[in-house]
């Protein structure tokens, strides 16, 4: 069982992108249950409507779930199992200040503090946390991608499992959901190596025995300034992040343009690097114009506003010079609009938009262009740049013996001004 457990707390970055395709892509490849866990527990620095916003970026990139629930609805589970740790010996409550809690670790001040002086706090309303106590030895961790990693009892110390007003501290919740929801393999990022020892104990400490597998995966250089939003805004298409993301510290792929599913045939999250990779920005473009051409014309003729294939293969002759959909959008809304006829070359337009609307049916462009020549008395050179604007409201771009095969059929919109 494999899960994602993003954060309401702000958007979803590339980095947290990446974690949840990996989780996706691995559930697939073993058969199992993919679960979304909404780490919400810190309800201060929670913001309204992220966890919906999470949700439909999960969707956009068809990372289908099995399951999904927010941690705070285990609230109570959290602070039963605490108790029960607590009523073993194996937590203790403590009352000490934080002007008493300075330094790298905790003193042990309270580490004595018995059962009955533990009721007349409650009784008292004294504010107390619950706090695990040190283990007495080290940590064994293996992680597919870091290795074997040791974690002295001093490193994980008494850490507080249960805060002052009853909540878990994210280590104690994560242990405690991960344990109940049966995962027994963990991806994220390298940033929760410190996280992942706390975890281990606090399961062994409840007697959880399933042995979990491990594989902490780089932090993306630059990649918390790249939100999801941004990328579809910039007009960044999902199969092509997909593939941008896969590709990352990863030399194996057989290929470099591939979809999510031709991805589980091959991926190996074992063969992820152990370094950190960059942010490229110029290399996500190519690969998301690679995508866009192999995109059914139909379908991308939709972003456009059309359900033509028609449209679909005029917007695939500008990708000989643009990346995106927004720059897309830049060469094909101008086509559709009305055109100015108030330029420079604007008493000419007007003249080929009068000609163009009374013309008939032409299918080829060259009869196209014999037709306009012999009714405006324009020689070739003359009518180039006059009839680009009416055709497509640009001073450059393909040439329009490309584009008129595509647009002859709405002809009177498009030669409009």
């Amino acid at each position: 069982m494999v899960r994602f457990a993003p954060s309401p707390t702000g958007d979803m970055h590339i980095g947290d992108l990446r974690v949840a395709i990996l989780n996706y892509l691995v559930a697939k490849q073993r058969g199992e249950s993919f679960i979304v866990r909404m780490q919400d527990i810190d309800k201060a620095r929670n913001i309204e409507g992220k966890d919906t916003e999470i949700m439909q970026i999960l969707e956009k990139f068809a990372l289908v779930h099995d399951s999904v629930f927010h941690q705070s609805e285990h609230l109570h589970m959290h602070q039963t199992l605490a108790i029960r740790l607590l009523q073993e010996g194996k937590a203790f409550v403590c009352v000490c200040t934080p002007q008493e809690l300075e330094g790298d670790r905790y003193s042990g001040r309270c580490y004595d503090i018995d059962k009955e002086e533990y009721n007349k706090l409650k009784e008292s309303g004294e504010p107390f946390v619950v706090r695990i106590k040190k283990p007495r030895e080290d940590i064994a961790t293996h992680d597919i991608i870091k290795g074997d990693i040791e974690t002295s009892p001093n490193e994980v110390d008494s850490f507080v499992i249960l805060r002052e007003d009853g909540t878990p501290s994210y280590n104690f919740a994560s242990a405690c959901d991960d344990m109940l929801s049966g995962v027994d393999f963990i991806i994220r990022e390298e940033e929760h190596l410190y996280d992942t020892p706390r975890e281990k104990y606090i399961q062994n400490l409840l007697g959880y025995e399933s042995d979990t597998s491990y594989a902490h995966i780089p932090h993306i250089v630059d990649g918390d300034k790249i939100s999801i939003q941004w990328l579809f805004e910039e007009g960044f298409i999902p199969d092509a992040i997909i593939n941008y993301l896969l590709l990352l510290g990863n030399s194996k792929a057989p290929k470099e343009i591939f979809t999510l599913p031709e991805a589980m045939e091959w991926f190996d999250i074992s063969t992820i690097s152990s370094s950190s990779p960059k942010l490229d920005i110029d290399k996500l473009r190519f690969i998301n114009r690679e995508h866009l051409k192999l995109m059914d014309d139909r379908l991308l003729s939709t972003i456009f506003g059309f359900a033509d294939e028609d449209i679909g293969k005029l917007a695939k002759i500008y990708l000989k010079e643009v990346s995106t959909t927004k720059e897309l959008e830049s060469k094909i809304r101008p086509i559709f609009s009305p055109k100015n006829c108030d330029g420079e070359l604007g008493e000419q337009v007007r003249i080929l938009e009068d000609i163009v609307q009374n013309a008939p049916h032409i299918d080829e462009f060259e009869e196209f262009k014999s037709y306009i020549i012999q009714h405006s008395g324009l020689d070739t050179k003359e009518l180039s740049k006059p009839l680009r604007l009416l055709i497509t409201g640009l001073s450059d771009g393909p040439e329009l013996s490309e584009i008129y095969p595509f647009i002859k059929s709405y002809l009177l919109e498009v030669a409009s001004c």
